[in-house]
């Protein structure tokens, strides 16, 4: 009886968990839309780097988004046992809320163990990986930039004119460069031939010139000297071929647990130091939220008088604002340490815990849950 109990229930509850898992991906990347869109139009991405990119940033996504499928997928399927009759049938039969608890069991604990494996491993493969498409693709926007014959800026403060130019093989012919990077002075090249080579462990474009001059002139104009030479190299950092990117310190995601733990053994204090504390928490206290949001669907879902799923996304949606509400306030007060860190991360599973102690106790003793999120919405729409 207990197997199939627990089947059935189990059937209930893994449909809505992977619906709504789709759904709040679709509408977080949905939401960068606008920005995917200019990448591929406005500035001539490939589409699959564009596509690589959203894959990159999958494992953060899904770290958000667990806890909400976790929580609609209880609520919602034991809202529609409920508002079907089927828990009071369970009830009649002998069969209580603890006796329908293994299946809830299962499915939190496979969702906060999915949760941790990202969190762990995925999350700073992702955020490494992105950094490293974002060279791809400035490589992509130097190819695409240079044209034969037209004067052009590739990377900032540094313009090209070239006679001709192969993207196949990326040689330059008759190649004019004003480089202007230099606070100092402005370097003018003139050479015969360039060629475009991509070093990635370096993070940096090199660009190999061949028999020419450099006219450096400083820019109060003060002095000025020609040098010639038979081949010189010109770098470009990923910083300069990406405006918005700035080469610094890995950020708290990028960094393995070992790395945070390192850092955060050498910062000491500050800043950085709480940051890291942070991250490195939240990879415990997320998988665990993901279980905890689980449990507190499932006496939501049970007792609430009400018809149709509607009200269960409803429930879900509040409680899953509260929640990240509560995680980003405790996040600013982490950082700036007004409360401690390694205090702070707990608060809203604590939050989690004792609302579902509350909850299942209430149902329990058969203490209905009676939100009326109908007339809360309607109210809303009036004013």
């Amino acid at each position: 009886m207990n197997k199939i109990l627990d089947r059935y229930l189990a059937n209930e509850m893994w449909p809505p968990f992977f619906s709504s898992l789709v759904v709040a991906v679709f509408i977080i990347i949905a939401t960068e839309l606008l920005p995917i869109t200019d990448l591929i139009v406005g500035q001539g991405v490939k589409l699959s780097l564009v596509l690589w990119m959203i894959a990159y940033l999958l494992p953060d996504i899904l770290t958000f988004s667990m806890p909400a499928a976790a929580l609609m997928s209880t609520i919602v399927a034991f809202l529609r046992l409920s508002s079907d009759s089927e828990i009071i049938a369970m009830r009649a039969s002998g069969i209580g809320l603890k006796q329908m608890l293994p299946p809830v069991l299962f499915l939190c604990s496979a969702g906060m163990l999915a949760t941790l494996l990202i969190t762990v491993f995925a999350v700073p493969w992702g955020n490494s990986s992105f950094k490293d498409t974002l060279f791809e693709l400035a490589q992509t926007k130097a190819a695409t930039a240079i044209r034969s014959n037209v004067f052009s800026e590739p990377f900032p403060n540094v313009t090209f004119y070239v006679n001709r130019f192969s993207r196949a093989t990326g040689v330059m012919e008759e190649v004019f460069v004003v480089d202007r990077r230099d606070p100092r002075s402005i370097n003018t090249i003139v050479a015969n031939e360039g060629k475009i080579s991509y070093l990635r462990e370096k993070q940096m474009v090199m660009i190999h010139f061949s028999k020419g001059s450099i006219l450096v002139v400083e820019k109060d104009m003060s002095t000025a000297r020609t040098i010639k030479f038979e081949a010189y190299d010109l770098s470009v950092g990923l910083q300069d071929m990406i405006r918005a990117w700035r080469m610094r310190e890995k950020a708290p995601k990028e960094l393995s647990v070992q790395e945070l733990a390192m850092q955060i053994e050498e910062t000491k204090e500050g800043v950085r130091h709480n940051e890291m504390v942070v991250e490195l928490m939240e990879k415990i206290t997320v998988p665990i939220a993901v279980f905890l949001m689980g449990l507190v669907g499932f006496p939501l879902g049970a007792q609430l008088q009400s018809r149709g799923r509607s009200m269960g996304i409803g429930v879900g949606l509040v409680v899953f604002m509260v929640y990240y509400l509560c995680l980003a306030g405790v996040r600013s007060l982490s950082e700036s340490a007004t409360v401690p860190p390694m205090f702070a991360v707990w608060i809203p599973n604590t939050f989690l815990l004792a609302s579902f102690i509350y909850l299942f106790r209430r149902v329990s003793r058969e203490k209905h849950l009676h939100l009326n999120l109908h007339r809360f919405f309607r109210d809303l729409q009036k004013k």
